[in-house]
């Protein structure tokens, strides 16, 4: 995985604005789009994507349900995961054993002038692999993998979650996403990493309202369903919002409440109502969940971070075509905290941060 080619930027390639009619493409568009086409053409993939059965189910959530078989049929067996905190394991599968062909290339920060970021304790020049994801759930799916020889366990870093932020930025098209499932919320492989993928549709987060929780911060509840903590951020310094979003994720981390998280260009806070808010800013939003363990079982309608953030991918026609907007509500609320235990997370955080 040593000989690749490097995707390097600066927060001038950052896009300030994507409502742009023309749908142009940044670089790093063309080379994720281009670079993963490719790997599909060259059947690195276990199976072929195409444009895949998609329907709006009725409601006010407007859930984007898509069908993809395959992906419950040939998929890599998940992992077993038993603890939040589980210790990385050389000897099960990793991104460091994948085919070197999967890797479309290494995304890599130059920093021209000192930042709050060059102080993470990875460096301002670390590198990210981006790897194709061989059993897509979108057009462009890839696994963002933060410095993988350092090995370390499905537990975000600051690192992490920057590479995340700017990847969003780094897009021209609103409809690239980058999330994160925790370890017992339906993280298959305990070696950190993130998805990324484009999807064409607007999803109800991007301009759901939101109420600020900490006046001086940029913390926020998210009030529509499924409830969850909001940060926003228009960069192009990243610092404070990245150590806060951390802090949060170690809490639970720390109270072993599992999580899933998604970054996905939106509205700002409490403008959600005004026609000349764009969605250029970026909205990142932890959800806290129940913890699932064991190992998960692929047919089955899972909850993690597309179907929180209102993206639903079906393995079987039958639900595909069938289900409705209370089904699925009530299916992600079994995985979500109660609202009594959110209340009380919630004033947690508010104490610690």
């Amino acid at each position: 995985m040593d000989d690749c080619a490097i995707f390097t930027y600066t927060d001038k390639d950052f896009v300030n604005n994507v409502s742009s009619p023309n749908k142009s493409k940044s670089k790093f568009d063309t080379a994720l789009r281009s670079g993963w086409a490719e790997k599909m053409d060259a059947g690195l993939f276990r199976y072929h994507l195409g444009d895949l059965e998609t329907r709006i189910l009725p409601g006010p959530c407007g859930y984007i349900a898509q069908l993809n078989i395959m992906r419950g049929t040939e998929r890599r067996k998940p992992q077993e995961i038993v603890s939040i905190r589980q210790n990385f394991d050389p000897n099960l599968f990793n991104f460091n054993k994948i085919n070197p062909k999967e890797l479309l290339f290494e995304l890599q920060k130059v920093n021209t002038e000192a930042t709050s970021e060059v102080r993470y304790q990875s460096g301002p020049n670390m590198k990210c692999k981006i790897i194709i994801n061989v059993s897509p759930l979108e057009f462009g799916h890839c696994l963002l993998v933060p410095e993988p020889n350092r090995c370390q366990p499905q537990i975000l870093t600051p690192l992490a979650v920057q590479i995340g932020i700017e990847a969003v930025l780094l897009s021209a098209d609103p409809g690239f996403r980058v999330g994160f499932n925790s370890l017992g919320g339906f993280a298959s492989v305990n070696h950190l990493h993130l998805h990324g993928y484009y999807l064409n549709h607007q999803l109800r987060l991007e301009s759901s309202p939101t109420e600020h929780i900490l006046l001086k911060s940029n913390l926020y509840r998210l009030v529509d369903f499924p409830s969850g903590f909001l940060f926003y951020t228009q960069g192009p310094d990243l610092g404070l919002t990245v150590s806060a979003v951390c802090k949060l994720t170690d809490i639970m981390v720390d109270k072993n409440i599992a999580h899933n998280l998604f970054i996905t260009r939106g509205c700002p806070p409490n403008r959600e109502d005004d026609p000349s808010s764009a969605r250029n800013g970026v909205r990142i939003v932890i959800w806290p969940r129940l913890s699932c363990f064991g190992v998960k079982e692929e047919s089955a309608f899972n909850v993690a971070l597309c179907e929180l953030a209102g993206h639903l991918p079906f393995k079987n026609r039958k639900d595909y075509e069938t289900i409705t907007e209370d089904e699925v509500k009530a299916i992600i609320r079994k995985y979500l905290l109660s609202e009594e235990e959110f209340s009380k997370l919630e004033m947690h955080v508010m104490e610690t941060l």
